[in-house]
């Protein structure tokens, strides 16, 4: 079996302890990248998911909206126009809950868009839903 790797951008330390802390309660020991903002993540993306001429893209990337340096919109562009890594699966993982601000991520080429849950105990359904879906159902490219 394939290993899942997945890549997350998240500058808040206490969200990136908790996002970890889901994915291990559920069981699941998927390899985890964290990037704290976008130009990390873009630059994570173009220097290590083509690996000897093949690329290794994550099973998906779960974008915060509001980073430092570059937020979530400008690199969910950026990745929706890269041929390479247009077909990375992008899911939106914000505390911004309004409907004007989902659908701008839509039109950018967002594939989910899923707000932040307010529990513990949510999240951890959150990120097993989130992961049986992307990992189990959805074919990717």
């Amino acid at each position: 079996m394939e290993e899942v790797f997945i890549l997350i951008a998240e500058d808040d330390a206490d969200d990136r302890f908790l996002l970890q802390s889901a994915f291990e309660e559920n069981g699941f020991r998927d390899r985890l990248h964290f990037v704290e903002n976008g130009v990390e993540l873009i630059d994570y993306l173009k220097n290590n998911i083509v690996v000897e001429g093949v690329v290794k893209p994550p099973r998906f990337i779960l974008l915060d909206l509001n980073m430092p340096k570059k937020d979530g919109r400008e690199v969910l562009k950026e990745i929706k126009q890269d041929p390479l890594l247009k077909n990375i699966p992008v899911i939106i993982f914000s505390t911004t809950n309004n409907e004007q601000e989902m659908k701008r991520c839509y039109e950018l080429g967002a594939n989910s868009y899923i707000t932040k849950p307010n529990s513990f105990e949510s999240l951890i359904k959150t990120v097993a839903a989130l992961r049986s879906y992307w990992t189990h159902s959805a074919s990717i490219p």
